[in-house]
């Protein structure tokens, strides 16, 4: 069994135990936290129907804070000498996904 769910901007396909990179929810560390499904697959049923996922809930337990890949921003122009040099790194959620069920 496994869902699609909705988890920030993204959508992200999850079976229990499944650990992912959500955006930052404000929850803290050994809290559980609901996400929404938009797609269940159970063996051969598929339910896509908006009132019957509303009985569904896909749960998950903060792990730890975490950060994504570090980015380079370069801006340059020519001629003039200048250049600017910058860093990203985006804060993330790791969750472990707990339960999916209704």
């Amino acid at each position: 069994m496994y869902a699609i769910v909705r988890a920030g901007g993204r959508q992200e396909k999850v079976s229990v135990g499944d650990v992912l990179l959500i955006d930052p929810t404000g929850a803290a560390v050994g809290e559980s936290i609901e996400l929404r499904p938009v797609l269940l697959v159970d063996g051969s049923s598929v339910t896509s129907d908006a009132s019957k996922l509303a009985k569904i809930s896909v749960t998950a337990e903060v792990v730890k804070p975490a950060k994504g890949p570090k980015i380079t921003i370069l801006k340059y122009k020519n001629k003039t000498g200048y250049r600017k040099r910058q860093g990203h790194r985006q804060p993330l959620l790791q969750v472990k996904i707990t339960a999916i069920g209704g």
